[in-house]
């Protein structure tokens, strides 16, 4: 990693800009916390979509995978257009206000409105996507290689701090109608509710334009090619090949990760008959323990290094999700509800959840070569994206063995994530040095 260290500034950039970086990663987490995990993409399947349609989930699958297969495609290219010295800030503007600007336009959908539901889901996740590998991007100005992994963790895990606030504007402040009772209310409500979030995830990024520098590059810039290289994964692997083997390592136990997010709803009301005041309780214990663990263990990766952090956090992974797998044994064993037993195997996986993201987001701006951490970062979207991909297999695999006998399957992303990860031999004497 020659020339690495010229990267890192010699003293972590001053605390205003951290925190205006910090500050966007409580902007964005509303829109993917509201639009796309939670709430209204319960209600699109519910409401927007026809009562007599024969597709209902499907409709919503087109959309995210089409966004994501977009992401992958534009996130190379947007990392492509830092490294020739394209301004970060004002390319991150552009993704944050498209995000919010078609995000409120979901206020005209209506039930019936399915396609155009679609299109707006598709263009809004899409920036949004984008937008989380360019402020990824700024990771290596904002800190040295020792505090890396604790900066990436103020900035992950002040995110579910996000989350939740965003949740409780919506929940309990925005969206009080009866559902039965007050149909056309609670859809009216659902709509306003897509405006107040577009307008949260702005004002609460301003800091970050405010704040954050955007600092000329100070490397040598790629050599003129045109932005198709890019999307050559093979040709960027001979450029980066250390990143590439993390990246490798990545893609599997960032699957286990993506199962658990996308799945989680569904297993814990479909296999265990959780009520939805039970799925309130996991949200917020899982909110609150993975703020908590992406600080906790950036602390602890500035003393052992972010490769040993992985392996512990990849450990717990395995015990939580071997716990859902003998669930009711160990319910039985412990004379416990399997209500508060998943509620202790939550907290757990939470505690993982942001540490492991953040610990990754660290090792990119590491291992990058220093002229193409744009590209890098603009690849760890693409392989985040994967990883989104290889999730989806959870479902096919539960049809056809049971959700329970799919957990095994999870447990084996992160095990091949382990192992490959233990390959990259170059991380390991990295984080020997960064002690």
């Amino acid at each position: 990693m020659v020339g690495k260290t010229e990267l890192s500034a010699a003293k972590n950039a001053p605390k205003r800009q951290i925190f205006g970086w910090a500050m966007y990663d409580i902007a964005n987490q509303a829109y993917t916390t509201i639009v796309i995990s939670f709430v209204y993409s319960a209600f699109f399947v519910a409401y927007i979509v026809p009562a007599d349609s024969e597709w209902r989930d499907a409709y919503w699958s087109i959309a995210i995978i089409g966004s994501t297969l977009v992401a992958m495609v534009l996130s190379p290219m947007v990392g492509h257009w830092i490294d020739r010295g394209a301004s970060k800030k004002k390319l991150l503007a552009w993704s944050t206000l498209v995000c919010a600007s078609f995000t409120c336009l979901l206020y005209f959908i209506g039930p019936g409105d399915v396609w155009w539901g679609i299109a707006i889901i598709l263009i809004t996740n899409t920036a949004w996507m984008v937008g989380e590998a360019i402020i990824s991007a700024f990771l290596p100005e904002l800190s040295t290689r020792k505090n890396m992994g604790l900066v990436s963790g103020l900035g992950w895990g002040l995110g579910y701090l996000g989350g939740f606030v965003s949740m409780v504007l919506v929940s309990v402040i925005i969206i009080s109608a009866d559902p039965v009772a007050e149909r056309g209310l609670y859809i009216a409500q659902h709509q306003w509710a897509m405006i107040a979030i577009s307008i949260y995830f702005v004002l609460v990024a301003i800091p970050t334009f405010l704040l954050v520098k955007d600092k000329p590059k100070t490397t040598r810039l790629v050599p003129r090619e045109g932005w198709r290289e890019s999307l050559n994964l093979l040709r960027q692997q001979r450029l980066q090949p250390t990143l590439f083997r993390f990246f490798w390592a990545f893609l599997f136990y960032m699957a286990g990760v993506q199962t658990v997010i996308k799945f989680i709803g569904i297993y814990s009301t479909g296999e265990l008959g959780l009520s939805q005041t039970d799925l309130v309780a996991v949200f917020l214990a899982t909110q609150f323990s993975a703020l908590f663990g992406a600080i906790g263990f950036g602390v602890v990766e500035r003393f052992v290094g972010a490769r040993k952090v992985l392996f512990v956090v990849i450990l717990l992974w395995v015990i939580a999700i071997s716990g859902m797998y003998g669930i009711y044994d160990i319910a039985a064993w412990l004379q416990m509800s399997v209500r508060d037993v998943f509620l202790v195997i939550a907290l757990l996986a939470g505690t993982g959840i942001g540490s492991i993201q953040a610990s990754s987001r660290s090792l990119v701006a590491l291992l990058a070569v220093p002229e193409r951490d744009g590209s890098a970062f603009g690849l760890w979207g693409v392989f985040n994206r994967m990883a989104m991909l290889l999730a989806a297999t959870f479902g096919i695999v539960a049809d056809l063995f049971s959700r329970q006998n799919a957990l095994l399957m999870v447990i084996g992303f992160f095990i091949i994530g382990a192992i490959l990860l233990a390959r990259v031999s170059q991380l390991s004497a990295m984080s020997r040095s960064e002690n």
